[in-house]
């Protein structure tokens, strides 16, 4: 592949400049010839017979990193859980540094190790104070929500393993709009919330369709399951393409990073859902 095809290598200064003090081959390339001659028969075939050098002494990202690097991330999630599950209160300072933190990752250009662990704590203690208050109302919802999330998980890497389903441009378009609509309604749900226009536990998404005794929250909920696990995809398929572009192994933090929102973002839904649902019984 052309180095200029990928642009965090074309952007990269240090795969576009000469590297100081080389001066490439003088007098016809004699010099070469001359240090090659001062090898011996042995030492040849000793690095004749030594095995190339694979992604990870090369610096490149590979599988086994994001793997690695998800694992810690959400580790530290699980860790942040604990805690705002023991202190209920650290539930809404959670939710606004997450939040932020979450925004400053997803723009930064580089990415940056503390600030991805630093979001997956803070977003850990939002998920466990929010866990602990609706495993009050309804208990066993957290095992519920954590089982749908590992079955949504698994079956969307067994079906991308496969090949069954890919982000192609199409059903990528299609989930961006989706998405951005979705979006737009929480957003709306949020501050009809907040400043008391509906009285509802979870604002509209509370209130039954007109004629049917289902609430919207579920056909919203399921729309939005759909959607993370497509997500899921769409982090799957970019993973896959950095690792076979060979990007330097620090964007498998970002690749982490991804997975690791992806996967709270299904695990808030899944509990909403199942939450509206055991609410409406």
């Amino acid at each position: 592949m052309a180095l200029g095809g990928n642009p965090v290598f074309a952007n990269n200064k240090n795969f576009k400049e000469t590297p100081a003090g080389y001066r490439g081959p003088v007098n016809g390339g004699a010099d070469t010839m001359s240090a090659q001659a001062q090898f011996s028969a042995q030492q040849l075939q000793d690095l004749y017979n030594k095995p190339a050098a694979g992604p990870a002494q090369t610096g490149r990202m590979t599988y086994d990193d994001v793997i690695m690097k998800t694992v810690f991330t959400l580790t530290l999630v699980l860790v942040g859980a604990a805690i705002g599950w023991m202190v209920p209160a650290l539930m809404w300072p959670g939710m606004i540094v997450g939040l932020v933190l979450g925004l400053v990752n997803s723009f930064k250009k580089e990415p940056s190790p503390v600030l991805i662990l630093a979001y997956a704590l803070f977003e850990g203690m939002f998920l466990g104070g929010l866990s602990g208050m609706l495993e009050g109302m309804y208990p066993g919802i957290v095992v519920q929500a954590v089982l749908g999330t590992l079955s949504v998980f698994l079956v969307t890497l067994v079906l991308f393993r496969n090949a069954k389903v890919r982000a192609t441009p199409k059903m990528t378009r299609f989930f961006i709009i989706a998405l951005a609509g979705y979006a737009l309604f929480s957003v709306i749900n949020f501050f009809l919330m907040i400043f008391n226009v509906t009285n509802s536990p979870w604002g509209v998404r509370s209130m039954d369709i007109p004629g049917t005794n289902i609430p919207f929250g579920v056909v919203l909920g399921l729309l939005a399951i759909g959607l993370a696990a497509f997500s899921l995809i769409v982090d799957f398929t970019s993973i896959e393409q950095g690792v076979q572009r060979g990007l330097p192994t620090k964007y498998s933090w970002t690749a982490a990073f991804g997975l690791t929102v992806t996967l709270v973002w299904l695990y808030v839904e899944i509990l909403r859902l199942l939450a509206i649902l055991r609410g409406n019984d």
